[in-house]
């Protein structure tokens, strides 16, 4: 890899800068931004620019002490010459890189070490703590896998067409994918590609959703013809899978407190050809009173630290702290315990995270166990970041009759 076009090194710049200084500005969408005001820019281009802003934001923290300094609006292209000679990656000297000390960088650089575990691993102190006090050893196994470009994974749409067929779609369009093994629905691409471009996106006959978020779907056991409620449903991509699993036939109410987030699910669903999903958004308490004890089947995909999927998002790591983790932790077992009651007798729930904090996992679901006596664990699974797809936890609890 090389970065010698002046304007791409100025279009990192520009996305780094907004990323780290201004408010609710995340990574995914600014790099879509810059990509779309750039459609001129050759697929080796996008390349370039992607690999390079994320892998900035991943290892801030370490660049942050090769460069001696912290990053600041005034010193993002320092930045990013550290990363450039910490990656050895060719650059060429553009005047932007003019009156950098790289002497010193390169000092830190030769000594091959670092001093703390949090700048090894490029994560604020705080979580470096965290993480060991909830992981214990194990915390750096997970670390090191949480700095890794995740692979992108397709659910196929099941709807629509076969993981078999959708390989062979993929493959007219000059896109390389693969089975994997004990995922029925998933298809992994050989290397990153712009899918959203594809026909077969178009058509409706894949999401991306990555491997492990798909055994969620799967562990709730869903029927044709149950009632359903995916009660924080997002954009949906969950409740398409649940759509697919029921094969379009039974009901499934999508909730959630974001109309815009429900309105994106409608034209996912659009697309995919999912007709038996109703979307509601939870304007106040009664929205979720009128469903008590009227769903089969009950998904509780939680807000969390969103600790299991830094490999996609890292820069969710700099933009939460300890307060945030123990706040969201209240919100859990608030959502636990005012949701299931939306449980008929006999049905079961999910209660799913991608958090790898058993405090945000196993913990809350004993919590809320020993306060509801009338619900019973079946079966929980923790899928960690080191078995290659993201970190996800999920209990099934039933109701009992």
């Amino acid at each position: 890899m090389e970065l010698i076009h002046r304007n791409l090194l100025i279009g990192i710049h520009d996305s780094l800068q907004e990323t780290f200084f201004e408010d609710r500005k995340y990574a995914d969408k600014v790099i879509e931004r810059l990509l779309k005001s750039h459609r001129k820019w050759g697929s080796e281009d996008r390349k370039v620019v992607s690999e390079i802003f994320y892998n900035i934001i991943r290892w801030k923290k370490r660049l942050e002490y090769y460069m001696g300094e912290g990053v600041k609006p005034t010193n993002v292209y320092k930045m990013i010459i550290a990363y450039l000679l910490w990656s050895k990656t060719h650059y060429k000297k553009f005047e932007e890189f003019d009156g950098i000390k790289v002497a010193d960088i390169l000092t830190k650089l030769k000594k091959g070490t670092v001093p703390t575990k949090a700048i090894e691993y490029s994560i604020p102190d705080w979580l470096a703590e965290t993480l060991e006090k909830e992981l214990g050893k194990n915390w750096e196994r997970e670390m090191l896998a949480l700095n890794e470009q995740a692979p992108t994974v397709l659910r196929t749409n099941s709807l629509k067409t076969t993981p078999r067929e959708l390989i062979a779609d993929l493959n007219d369009e000059n896109v390389e994918a693969f089975t994997i093994k004990n995922y029925p629905d998933a298809v992994q691409l050989a290397e990153k590609k712009n899918v959203f471009l594809t026909s077969a996106f178009k058509d409706g006959l894949f999401e991306v959703q990555d491997a492990s978020s798909q055994k969620i779907g799967e562990l709730l056991d869903v029927k044709e013809g149950m009632r359903v409620v995916d009660a924080c449903a997002g954009a949906g991509g969950k409740t398409l899978h649940l759509a697919a699993l029921m094969k379009n036939k039974g009901q499934i109410i999508a909730l959630d407190i974001y109309e815009w987030k429900l309105a994106e699910l409608k034209r996912r669903a659009k697309r995919a050809g999912a007709h038996n999903i109703e979307t509601r958004v939870i304007s106040d308490n009664k929205v979720i009173k009128r469903l008590h004890e009227k769903a089969d089947r009950l998904l509780i995909d939680a807000p969390c630290s969103g600790l299991g999927v830094l490999k996609r998002n890292p820069d969710s790591k700099w933009k939460i702290d300890q307060d945030f983790i123990d706040r969201i932790k209240g919100e859990q077992q608030q959502i636990l315990q005012d949701y299931s009651k939306i449980l008929k007798k006999g049905g079961q729930m999910i209660y799913a995270t991608c958090s790898i904090l058993p405090s945000e996992n196993n913990e809350q679901v004993k919590t809320f166990l020993s306060n509801n006596p009338d619900f019973s664990l079946i079966k929980d699974e923790k899928i960690m970041p080191s078995e290659g797809y993201d970190g996800f936890y999920m209990a099934l609890i039933k109701r009992n009759g």
